[in-house]
């Protein structure tokens, strides 16, 4: 079953902030008009009139007025969960992959016994094909998915991944130029993915190294030594080099840099290294020093790759819980190595009976104080954390971020409307901004999301580009931003006052952007702000 987050806490908890003392600073939501950058009409009166409009009529017509809305960022989404379970049906054929349909997962060859080749899953189907293609389908995402007694939506959820693996490396390429061109169809410009590359060399140096017991007395300093005497260093390279491919490969794919370039070049892409936070400390330990290694030497270099580390698989497994504040520690002791190495992580993607209740005490907690994560991911076990209160004035005080994502935390948590946290973080001055997490498995973009927002929530047209200019806000490319203040959209910075968003910025603002990719992706969203607000 699903398991609700009630109602009527999230409300209880709002009620209760603004009884305490900073109820000030709680009382009105993020976006006042004040937001708006000087000298721009951001609430321009025909554009806000298209928009409440469109809103007014309900979802298909809101969706079509968004489509084009300028998205800014999507910072979580994974790599394999973005991609729809047909794309990997068809990659399953050209691999020779088979498909057990029992089981509804992929099955290396040989295809024998009831095994189906995937390539028959392609062209003119039988109508035996079709269901099973369907069936597939279904089993590789939330469609169609109906919750049974012992079988609830984190569990289908969490279940595909195991599914659809075993494909060819060489498709990693094909899948983020897909994820780019979804993006470009909806006017969105900035990706970070996360994506787990290769660390077998690092897992198996792990096992050479004794970890103490208990796991907790281990000391971190001493482990990093005898790893990298080992020749942890050895698979930086291989990391690297694993989205370097993928990027070259899409680049061709898009014919970028030539007059055939596809509108998926315009999506800048970086990439979020994934540690697999289930497995046993050592192994936990040896990956996260490894990403650590291959982000430090990609900033080092300058190269475009990884920018930030992130912990994934789920929250509510019983090593994530037992360990979770071990790998707290762990990351508390690599930033103190590798202190510009960006953090963000899964924190809070659990739910009142899923857990215990000390479960939900603190994780988003640790992950901000022990974890020193700059965002967070989910968060929505907010309102059942120690001193929630005091939490969300620390989350709102030092500018960390929650990536929302509504479609998945239905789909794994049962958590919608009301019962999410999502207002109460807006209410409490924490930035946020709309992620789709996985959306593939979802059957969902990004552009969906902004229409829940909208209808879910009662968004205005202001506080939709309070949340596009949030995500650029809290990207992790190199550079100061745009803006004068964090957080504070009402003014940029001085050289790029005049004017902001002008296709051809002033020479001082030219010159403030040559040395910032921050501050360039953000320019070039109030550009992206004003050519779609012309139409209107």
């Amino acid at each position: 079953m699903r398991i609700p987050l009630p109602a009527l806490i999230g409300r209880a908890l709002i009620v209760s902030l603004l009884s305490l003392p900073l109820a000030a600073a709680f009382a009105q939501p993020a976006t006042v008009a004040k937001n708006s950058p000087s000298g721009r009409s951001a609430s321009d009166v025909g554009t806000v009139r298209a928009f409440q409009t469109a809103a007014h009529a309900g979802a298909p017509a809101i969706y079509a007025f968004l489509l084009q809305f300028p998205k800014g960022a999507d910072l979580h989404v994974h790599l394999s969960g973005a991609i729809y379970a047909e794309t990997f049906i068809r990659d399953a054929g050209e691999d020779g992959i088979c498909v057990d349909p029992v089981a509804l997962r992929f099955v290396h060859p040989p295809c024998e016994g009831a095994l189906v080749p995937a390539a028959r899953l392609s062209g003119i189907l039988t109508s035996a094909d079709q269901d099973l293609y369907d069936r597939l389908i279904n089993s590789f995402s939330m469609r169609s998915f109906v919750p049974t007694t012992g079988f609830s939506g984190h569990d289908q959820f969490f279940s595909t991944f195991g599914k659809f693996g075993g494909l060819d490396k060489k498709h990693t390429g094909e899948w983020v130029d897909e994820v780019a061109a979804l993006a470009a169809s909806q006017n969105q410009q900035y990706l970070e993915l996360m994506q787990t590359p290769p660390f077998g060399h690092a897992a198996a140096l792990s096992h050479q190294i004794s970890w103490p017991a208990p796991p907790e007395s281990a000391d971190f300093a001493t482990m990093r030594q005898a790893l990298l005497d080992r020749g942890l260093r050895d698979e930086v390279k291989t990391d690297m080099d694993d989205v370097h491919d993928a990027e070259a490969r899409r680049k061709e794919l898009e014919h970028c840099g030539t007059p055939q370039a596809a509108p998926a070049c315009s999506v800048e892409i970086r990439y979020i290294y994934q540690i697999l936070r289930a497995n046993a400390p050592q192994v936990v330990f040896a990956q996260t020093l490894l990403g650590f290694e291959t982000i430090a030497q990609t900033m080092e270099k300058g190269e475009h790759g990884f920018l930030g580390i992130n912990f994934v698989q789920p929250e509510d497994g019983y090593v994530s819980m037992h360990d979770y504040t071990l790998q707290m520690k762990m990351l508390n002791y690599l930033h103190s190595v590798y202190p510009k190495v960006h953090i963000s992580l899964h924190a809070g993607e659990v739910a009142p009976g899923l857990v215990p209740p000390d479960g939900l005490r603190f994780h988003v907690r640790q992950a901000v104080e022990l974890g020193h994560a700059e965002r967070i991911g989910h968060g929505v076990d907010v309102a059942y954390e120690n001193d929630a209160a005091s939490l969300l004035k620390e989350l709102a005080a030092k500018h960390v971020m929650i990536e929302i994502n509504l479609s998945s935390n239905e789909g794994i948590l049962g958590i919608k409307g009301a019962d999410h946290p999502f207002p109460v973080y807006r209410a409490a001055h924490v930035p946020v901004a709309l992620s789709t997490d996985d959306e593939g498995v979802s059957r969902i973009d990004i552009t969906h999301e902004y229409v829940r927002a909208v209808l879910d929530y009662h968004l205005t047209y202001k506080d939709l580009k309070q949340l596009a200019r949030t995500g650029m806000e809290h990207n992790f490319l190199p550079g100061k931003s745009l803006w004068a203040q964090p957080d504070a959209f009402g003014s940029p910075i001085p050289e790029c006052r005049a004017n902001l968003g002008a296709d051809k910025p002033s020479s001082a603002c030219s010159k403030f952007l040559a040395t910032s990719e921050k501050a360039t992706a953000q320019y070039e969203l109030e550009r992206r702000f004003r050519a779609f607000e012309a139409k209107f």
